[in-house]
């Protein structure tokens, strides 16, 4: 009986987790701060230097 109750309490432990309205870093919630995050990786993505071939030209350039 005393293991279903230590199993039963760290299973309960194991889900605890920031909930998306909780406050997170700089004054936003959770959710907002990780949407935050995925734009930015999409305008890292989208603003990343063009692929370099192997004459030293870019790929746009090889294509023209």
């Amino acid at each position: 009986m005393r293991r279903f109750f230590s199993a039963m309490i760290l299973t309960g432990l194991v889900a605890c987790g920031p909930a998306p309205n909780d406050p997170g870093p700089g004054g936003v919630t959770v959710g907002e701060a990780k949407a935050l995050d995925e734009a930015a990786k999409m305008l890292d993505e989208r603003n990343a230097a063009p692929d370099i071939t192997e004459n030293g030209t870019t790929d746009a350039a090889a294509t023209e």
